[in-house]
Parts: C-alpha cells; structure tokens; sequence
C-alpha cells in the first residue's frame, strides 16, 4: 500500500506542477509598469487649443480639408479648439472628444476598481486613441483632427469632417462617426459613414479604405501583467467563426479568416468587436508599447477598399465584464440590439472538460451565498457538500486501507521471495489481490478525486466574473479572487528567488491544517514507515509554495478540506473499530472436545491406523 500511496502523491504532485507550468508557457510573464488613468473630465467641458489642426499632407491616407474658400462643402472642415462630450447611462459614463471623434473614457457605473469606478480605457502619455479611423491600414494614423459635434440624442453623438483624396484636392469626401449607447448595456453601435458625393469614386488608402482601431489598452488598471496562475490579470486575443474560438496572437499580422467576431480578453473585463460588414473584415492584434503605458493592447479592424462613393459600416462593441449572465442575452436575444445565438458566452471563462464541474460548483457556491451572503461562508458550506458527496467513496476507501493490513505479512512473505526480480514480484502481487478481492487504487481515488475539483475552483475564482470582490472577513480576507495579506513589502520589494511581495497568513493555515489532516489519516504501517513520515512533511511543503500566491478563495476550500476531512476520517475510525469489535462478539468460539488416551500414550495419533491380526492359538 505505501508504494501505491506514493504513487498517487508523486502523479498529484506532477498534475499540480504540470498545470502550473502550462499556465506558465501559455501566459508567458510581462513586468510592466502601468501609467495611472487620467481622470476624466467633468460633462460639457471644453478645452481650447493653441495649435491648429494637424495637416497630413504627406501622409499615405486622406489629407484634412480645410475652408480656404467659401464652400458649402467645406464649412464643416471642424473647429480648431478640443470639445468633449458626456454620456451617461445607468451602466456606463463615457466622455468623447471631437479630436479624431475618438472615446477618451468609458467607465462602468456598476463596478469598482478599488475606490473608484472601473476605467476600461487605460492610455498613455498620448492620451487614448479607442476607436480612431486611419485611412489605410494598421501602420497608417488615426486621424487626429477637430471634428464638429452634432449632438443626436441623449444617448447618441455624431462627428463629422471634411477629407480630401492625397494628390487631388478637389476630390473632397465627409467622414461620420456615429456613436449610440443604449440604457442597460455594456454594448454600443458605432457607424462609420463615407460619403464622396459625385467626387470621389472609391476609396482605397495603400489596400484598405480604413482601419477603425482600438488602444492603447483595456482596463481595469493594473500593476503588471502576468499570466501565470499565480498571478494576476493578463490579456489574451480571441477570434470566433464557425462555431469555434480560437486564441491568437499580438504580432501585428494580418488575419485575414474574417471571423464572426473579435476579442480583447482580460482576467474579469473584456472587448468584443462585432463588424457588421459586407464581405467580412480583417484584423490584427498589436502590443506595440507606447510612453507611459508598455503594456499594450490594440486591436486593428481593416475595412477592404470600397469601388463605390458611398459606404455606411455598423460596428458593435462589447467593453464591461466577462459574466456568463450579462454574455447569455446576446444568445437569447434579451438585449437592445435584437442579437441571437452570437455565442459570447464563449468569452464568458467557462471552457474545457472541466467546464460542466465548474458551473455546478458555481451553481451551489451561488445557491449557499444566497442562503448566507458571504462568499467565504458559502465556500465552506460548498467543502461540506463536496466532502458528503465523497463519503461513500472516503469510507470504502478507509475500509480497503485497513483491509490490506490483514495480509501484509503476505506482501512482506513475497517481497523476500522475489526480491531480485521485479517482474515476478509485480506478477505475485496482483495474484494475490485478485485472490482477495483488493483493489489498491480504492484506497487512493477519494485523494485523486480532489484535483479536478481544486483545479474547477482554481478557474472558478479566477475567472467567474461574479466572484470578483467577493469578501470574506472584513480586513483581512476582502476579496477571495486574490490572494490575502497581512503584511505587503514596499513596492518593487520582492524576496528573492521565491518573488513573494506580501507575508500571507492562509497559506500557513492550510499548511498545518494538512500536516493534521495526513496524521490522522495514516495507518499504524504507515506512521511507523520512514518514507511516509517524509511524504506526510514534503507534501504540505510542496502545496505551501505552490497554494501561496493563489486566490483566497482557494485556500479556503483546501484548508476547509483539510478540516472536514479529519472529522470525516475521526468518525469513519470509530465506526470501523465498532464495527470490528462487533463481528468479533459475534463469532461462536471454537470449543475443542477432550481426547482419550490410547494404548501407545496421550497422542491419539501415535495409535497404528491399522491393528495387527491376532495370532490363533495351537491346539
């Protein structure tokens, strides 16, 4: 039994160190420093500009048409001071700027970011460029100009500009951006107008007619990006056709699949980009770093040459929180924009095999906050759940492991036998369980059973939405997605090889509550082996340093485990020794009746089977 304990502690150990490497290699570490997020300007306000605005007159793309003479065509070539334009819903605020008709802030009302609402457009030193137009593709610039602001609705703006064709000043064209929010939605439509009147016949800037672009990165702000377990947001790159999701890459090339949509994915927050354009679009994904800001993450949206005069381009974009829920109505068509079966829910962090034990246990975690509205409390009621729901396979487990000791002598007796031959001796033993009917992986399945369930609640913390924030004990647990501290080093202060930024008390916890928890659980065979005594030391070692940087919520599971499984085994004890005194009363004793003595002595058996024949008498 102790080298199939063994075995299964070293394959737990190579399964948690395995997934922590994946994560390693999939979400490679960035140190980054971010910029702090510029604050955003009060509804209304507008800011005068010094300079005139910019002419492109070398660049590859349109040149700025600006009103030298008395043109009705022209008179809208934009005016020559900053304006900024508030919106606002009950889930979102958003400050545009008529410079480039860009968003320079989109703040989500319904979420915090420590004291402050969650900022999803984090910018550099330059400020943000989320949703310029650029004539040409990625490499081109966004325009930058003043655009006139028409102001539709409460709930709707329209910039518009003047443009000319390179090298043909007379042919003149209108861009128009139109933006419009909707009450109750994270989603927005965007409308990119070109009009060439009867001047200009098609647009096609080195191979593109624009490219409607998104940077320099999505919020929340951070202090780093990192995508190992251990840490925490990352950002990651989606497309979605056919059915399927597909990850990708920032390295500026051109995907030319044309998806049905894009993404930009980080831990809890999102954006999702859904051109509505005929024939499809390309798209690149960039982390080109800009001052201020070296974590990048642009996404590019290359809209093909146009032959005709006119075009109208609907784009709709998704930016707020990855949550199945608020995802789910864009399948159901429950939603502003009439939209059905757009499989977002893909971006919702629910994928994989172990996708269906994730959305049980958040079911359940759900269930028990509703009962008692703390997360922590609901974690451990989930533990408890889990551990009734293992008992059966617990105590046959615990009853298997007692059993073996009744023919250890056997296994001793063919260890000797066989020692110099490995192959005999494996050979000898499974011989011998299928004789006694044991199975030695039953003793071990309630422990292997646990990882898939550690690694569902792993992913459940780090990446149900609805969890984020959850708190625990007010102080000292505040939010069970991350990791707890009691003490945080000075910033930039790390220990050195082990990178540890803050001295946590959980993961102690859950150390020594599992140094118990495998003392009790052990048999006497087992206490009295020397290589047990190691594992019952090495392995809660291991998990202290593999569990200390991980999500609270985490360790609370684990070291509720701990906890429930020493009063579970305490009582599986108990009942087995009653059980077994029992079968002992009852078993009749064996009474032995007394011999009589035969001719040859007190040995029965020393008698002769046979009696020799008597020998007849002479007469």
């Amino acid at each position: 039994m102790e080298k199939n304990t063994l075995l299964a502690v070293v394959l737990a150990v190579v399964v948690l160190f395995g997934f922590y490497i994946a994560q390693a290699v999939f979400f490679p570490p960035a140190q980054h420093q971010a910029a702090a997020p510029a604050e955003t300007p009060p509804a209304g306000h507008v800011l005068p500009s010094g300079h005139p605005p910019p002419v492109v007159a070398d660049a590859p793309g349109a040149q700025i048409e600006e009103p030298a003479v008395p043109d009705e065509t022209v008179l809208d070539a934009g005016p020559g001071f900053e304006q900024l334009v508030r919106i606002d819903t009950d889930f979102l605020s958003v400050v545009l700027t008529n410079a480039g008709g860009n968003i320079s802030s989109f703040r989500l009302n319904r979420h915090r970011d420590g004291d402050d609402v969650v900022e999803m457009i984090f910018s550099g030193d330059s400020g943000a460029t989320a949703f310029g137009v650029a004539f040409g593709g990625p490499e081109a610039p966004p325009q930058t100009a003043f655009f006139n602001v028409n102001r539709i609705s409460e709930h709707s703006v329209m910039f518009y500009r003047h443009f000319s064709l390179p090298h043909s000043p007379e042919a003149r064209f209108r861009l128009e951006k139109e933006y419009r929010f909707h009450p109750g939605e994270y989603m927005f439509e965007l409308v990119v107008r070109l009009d060439g009147y009867h001047l200009v016949h098609g647009f096609d800037f080195n191979g593109s007619a624009y490219t409607l672009s998104f940077g320099p990165q999505i919020g929340p702000r951070f202090d780093r990006l990192d995508g190992r377990m251990r840490h925490g947001d990352y950002r990651q790159y989606f497309t979605f056709s056919n059915r399927r999701r597909r990850s990708e890459r920032a390295n500026d090339a051109i995907i030319t699949t044309r998806p049905q949509w894009a993404a930009i994915a980080g831990q809890y927050f999102t954006l999702i980009a859904i051109p509505l354009l005929p024939g499809g679009f390309d798209l690149s994904f960039s982390e080109r770093a800009e001052a201020g800001i070296p974590a990048a993450s642009r996404m590019h949206i290359v809209r093909p040459p146009l032959a005709g005069s006119r075009a109208e381009d609907v784009f709709r974009f998704y930016l707020g929180p990855r949550s199945l829920d608020i995802l789910q109505t864009y399948n159901t068509g429950n939603n502003a924009f009439g939209l059905h079966n757009m499989q977002l829910t893909e971006m919702a962090g629910t994928r994989g095999f172990l996708a269906p034990l994730e959305r049980v246990l958040k079911w359940f975690l759900t269930f028990f906050y509703g009962l008692v509205p703390n997360y922590g409390v609901a974690i451990i009621l989930l533990t408890l759940l889990v551990r009734i729901v293992l008992f059966p396979l617990t105590k046959k487990g615990s009853e298997t492991t007692l059993r073996m000791q009744a023919f250890a002598p056997k296994i001793k007796e063919l260890q000797e036998k066989h020692k110099g031959d490995r192959q005999k001796l494996n050979m000898a033993m499974a011989e011998l369980y299928k004789k006694e009917g044991y199975n030695p992986l039953k003793g071990c399945l309630p422990m292997l059973l646990q990882f898939p369930i550690f690694i569902a609640m792993f992913n459940l913390f780090r990446t149900h939405f609805e969890l984020r924030g959850a708190m625990f004990i007010p102080g000292w647990i505040p939010d069970l997605s991350v990791p707890e501290y009691i003490w945080a080093f000075p910033e930039g202060v790390q220990l050195p090889l082990i990178g540890w930024n803050a001295i946590r008390l959980l993961p102690f916890i859950q150390a020594g509550s599992q140094i118990l928890s495998m003392k009790i659980i052990q048999t006497p065979d087992q206490k009295a082996n020397p290589q047990m005594k190691m594992i019952m030391y090495l392995m809660p070692i291991v998990f202290f340093f593999v569990l200390y940087d991980m999500p609270s919520g985490l360790l609370v599971y684990w070291t509720s485990t701990n906890f429930l499984t020493m009063v579970q085994q305490l009582a599986i004890m108990k009942y087995l020794r009653k059980k077994k005194e029992a079968q002992a009363a009852e078993a009749p004793s064996a009474v032995i009746a007394p011999q009589k003595k035969g001719r040859h002595g007190d040995d029965p058996g020393k008698r002769p089977a046979i009696a020799p024949p008597r020998k007849k008498k002479k007469r």
